[in-house]
């Protein structure tokens, strides 16, 4: 999954008075990843040193005058350039010192901006539309521009793309309300526009971002109720005439961010990699209001994968540059370094993410993937239907509910009514990106679930969780609610199928899980697979007397020795020495199913042990009685790998003991009951140790046996010694 890691200043800010803007005109990368260039929005560009968060060289123009345009630097001349008032465009050197000394142009038109590709020209765009190498213009520059745009339209961002070996100016500008793209090709020129689709209520973009990949630009841009929308234009295309009429640009949903109450005023959205968007300004789902956050997300599963609470006001400003984004927030320009993995279904769904059961295995459609990660129209799409699904369609004569239609439907009908509608909307073949649909109705229910006591529908939740589009971001109070309503299998699905789900509710489901009483846990209904797992191992036909991994009966009873003393047992001593290897389960099924599924729950040490110090002593005795159990039957030999199904693993197993030790050491020590239970844990670990070590006798002597040349001549016969030390 994508990561935010820990974040350090660059520089400080002066932002304006009203705290409208930051105070940062542009970011622009120099001579390597570790060097940038800041432009501010009044008169100073500062050469800074990211490793070193410290500045290299400033320049500033002369009172009165303004910089209009963040400055490039010309990897090919090792120059820098930047317009002042709008006309004057400035080349100067590192070693130059002054900047009004330095060479200077005034062209004919205003200048909105100048681009620079790293090893490319840079490329001048005039506020009029019009595109001109720098060299073609600093060659004569009171030479006439034309004007490409209309004379009430307006440039609203600009970018520059080196796709393969043709260069891009690509702008947006928007009229009478209505926004184009204009996409200019150099070296041969050629101008391509297009309009872009009207969002309802007549609202403007708050940010664009382009790539390129795949012989196309994709365009990615936020609107203020949070929708992203990707374009996707094919650069063979780029062929129209210059002055020709506007297309029209399909567009695609990326994601419908949550925008809480009213819209977004100040947001970013950018492209890391065909598959993750960073977002800045837009609130983070399981974070109050008032708080603002920088957030990864990715667009092929809809997932949020990593977000990091900004101080301060958000300008809703972002730069990224070789695996770092520059953010401005209150009064500091941070660095904040990010990792992007690529992106897969087990990636999305978690490391620990395992067979599913039958029912989830079963895919109601096959879709192609171009359609949707690039919106190209599938030219065929296979369907795989099972007996239940055709049936419905057979069923479904009657015209079903649109998406808000059951939307509304679900604040106010009954639950039966709910259910029937539900599953008839996730049935609908036209229906082929669940995601957000799924988020919305899961958000839904939720909502109403939480403000009447009266109401909940199980069901419909567990088939929600079933499509595998939720994740615990998208709708965080949905565990909460399980555990409050006790609805345990739901925690079970939520468990299995979330892989963002944070420590302080991994805790809050083992502590309702541990303390529930056997009688209630043994009328939950819970998968059967799982159920079938732990039936296996408790049954007493499989208890076995040898034991693998390091452990057998005899090193037990030398350890147990060793650790008391080494006196000589009694029988009854000796009988009772014995009863660890054969001991019965210390909770019920239905209770082991569940904390199994904790077992097997994603976390980090860090955030889990101060939620797993609230467990109380009696709670932590339980579980490491049951951790043992489950460690003494996964050591013999006779236990079964059975990988058909989800089960925990051993490593799993001895990493909890670790973490309930580490968090309730100082406790179980001065608790009685606790001795005997620590005595067999230090058992169990030096077991480990003993068994590791061997292992690294055996490593070494196969790798001396590798080093060993074989004899070619062996003949018919032959016997060879070989002494290992």
């Amino acid at each position: 999954m994508a990561a935010l890691y820990e974040g350090y200043t660059l520089c400080g800010l002066v932002p304006d008075q009203n705290l409208s803007s930051s105070g940062i005109q542009g970011i622009e990368e120099e001579r390597d990843s570790d060097h940038v260039i800041v432009t501010d929005s009044t008169r100073s560009v500062t050469l800074y040193k990211v490793s070193d968060q410290k500045p290299l060289g400033s320049w500033t123009v002369k009172q009165g005058q303004a910089l209009t345009c963040s400055a490039v630097f010309n990897s090919q001349t090792k120059e820098y350039v930047a317009v002042s008032d709008h006309k004057v465009i400035r080349i100067w050197k590192e070693e130059d010192i002054l900047l009004d000394k330095a060479f200077k142009a005034t062209v004919s038109s205003d200048v909105w901006m100048v681009h620079c590709v790293h090893g490319a020209e840079p490329v001048v765009l005039f506020q009029r539309g019009a595109v001109r190498l720098l060299d073609s213009v600093l060659s004569a520059p009171q030479q006439p521009i034309e004007e490409v745009l209309a004379q009430d339209e307006v440039i609203r961002w600009s970018t520059n793309i080196v796709a393969a070996t043709q260069q891009f100016v690509i702008f947006t500008t928007e009229q009478k309300g209505d926004h184009f793209l204009y996409l200019q090709r150099l070296n041969p020129n050629s101008l391509q526009r297009h309009r872009l689709e009207r969002e309802e209520p007549s609202l403007s973009p708050l940010s664009f971002s382009a790539s390129f990949r795949d012989k196309h630009i994709c365009l990615l841009y936020l609107y203020p109720n949070g929708r992203v929308y990707q374009s996707v234009i094919s650069v063979r295309g780029l062929g129209a005439e210059e002055g020709a009429q506007a297309l029209p640009l399909p567009r695609s949903l990326l994601l419908s961010l949550p925008v809480g109450e009213g819209l977004l005023e100040a947001a970013s959205a950018m492209v890391l990699d065909e598959a993750h968007v960073a977002v800045v300004g837009v609130p983070h789902p399981s974070a109050g209001a008032g708080k603002d956050f920088l957030c990864i997300w990715n667009t092929n599963f809809q997932t949020l994968q990593a977000g990091k609470e900004m101080a301060g006001k958000i300008y809703g400003q972002l730069w990224s540059y070789s695996n770092k984004v520059f953010i401005p927030h209150g009064k500091t320009l941070s660095v904040i370094p990010f990792e992007c993995p690529k992106s897969s279904l087990a990636s999305a769904l978690g490391k620990l993410r395992q067979a599913k059961t039958e029912e989830s295995k079963v895919s109601t459609s096959v879709p192609s993937w171009n359609n949707i990660l690039h919106g190209e129209k599938a030219q065929t799409t296979r369907t795989v239907e099972t007996r239940k699904t055709r049936t419905t369609r057979k069923t479904q004569s009657a015209p079903s509910l649109t998406i808000d239609q059951v939307l509304e439907l679900i604040k106010t009908a009954p639950v039966a009514e709910i259910q029937k509608e539900v599953e008839g909307l996730l049935s609908r073949a036209d229906l082929l990106d669940l995601q957000p649909l799924v988020g919305q109705l899961a958000s839904t229910l939720v909502t109403r679930s939480l403000a009447d006591p009266a109401f909940y529908s199980p069901s419909t939740l567990a088939q929600l969780v079933h499509t595998q589009c939720l994740c615990h971001s998208v709708c965080p109070e949905l565990v909460l609610l399980a555990l409050e309503r006790k609805d345990y299998f739901l925690c079970q699905l939520c468990l299995q199928f979330f892989p963002d789900i944070p420590e302080a509710v991994t805790c809050a489901c083992l502590k309702a899980f541990i303390s529930m009483p056997e009688a209630e846990a043994e009328k939950t209904s819970l998968e059967p697979d799982s159920i079938s797992f732990m039936e296996t191992i408790i049954s007493p036909e499989r208890r076995q007397v040898g034991l693998q991994n390091g452990f057998s009966p005899t090193s037990f009873e030398e350890d147990c020795s060793d650790a008391t003393g080494g006196h000589q047992k009694t029988k009854a001593e000796d009988e009772k020495s014995t009863t660890p290897l054969q001991q019965i389960c210390p909770v019920g099924l239905h209770k082991a199913v569940l904390l199994n599924e904790v077992l097997q729950t994603a976390y980090s040490d860090t955030f889990l042990l101060p939620h797993l110090k609230d467990l109380s002593s009696q709670h932590v005795v339980l579980f490491l009685q049951y951790l043992q159990f489950l460690y003494l039957k996964y050591s013999q030999d006779g236990f079964p790998q059975m990988h058909e199904y989800r089960s925990p693993n051993l490593n799993q197993i001895m990493d909890w003991v670790c973490l309930l030790l580490d968090a309730h050491f100082t406790v179980l020590v001065m608790t009685p009951e606790a001795k005997d239970l620590l005595l067999n844990l230090h058992t169990f670990v030096r077991s480990q140790v003993r068994l590791f070590s061997e292992l690294g006798k055996i490593e070494g002597s196969l790798q001396e046996l590798h080093k060993m040349k074989t004899k070619r001549d062996v003949g018919e016969y032959s016997i060879e010694i070989i002494e290992l030390f």
